[in-house]
């Protein structure tokens, strides 16, 4: 595996990831400035990178005692398979990990990886959501 290491840091620019996005189809992308905006002001921003390069991101909106919930968690598609969302989801349970409630919204092709990090179908719930995104 690449020399990954994991950054904590709320600076991140649109340059950098724009690319990681617009790799995996994430309508986000054609909001650059929206989305730079959010990803640094959310909770908890973590990012990998293999040489100084943005390969991932996840990130972490919370009350900041109970609920926190993880919008985005995304690797770039070159680097998929390669253990580094494994990697940014596990820095993020560990820093949430006494929260009564962490949430994630999983595609069909994505729940089974958070289902092996521990996440189940969450009771009878159905997610509602108004959406302005097409990628789902």
């Amino acid at each position: 595996m690449n020399n990954i290491s994991i950054h904590y840091r709320k600076n991140l620019t649109v340059e950098e990831v724009i690319p990681i996005y617009e790799s995996n189809g994430w309508s986000s992308a054609n909001k650059p400035d929206l989305l730079i905006k959010a990803l640094n002001n959310s909770h908890s921003l973590v990012s990998a990178r293999i040489n100084n390069r943005l390969v991932g991101l996840g990130n972490a909106i919370s009350d900041g005692f109970l609920t926190v919930y993880f919008p985005h968690l995304i690797v770039h598609k070159n680097e998929k398979n390669s253990g580094i969302g494994t990697i940014i989801l596990k820095t993020l349970l560990k820093e949430y990990n006494h929260f009564h409630m962490i949430v994630v919204l999983a595609d069909s092709n994505t729940s089974e990886f958070y289902t092996k990090m521990g996440f189940n179908r969450a009771g009878r719930t159905v997610p509602l959501w108004i959406y302005s995104g097409n990628e789902h």
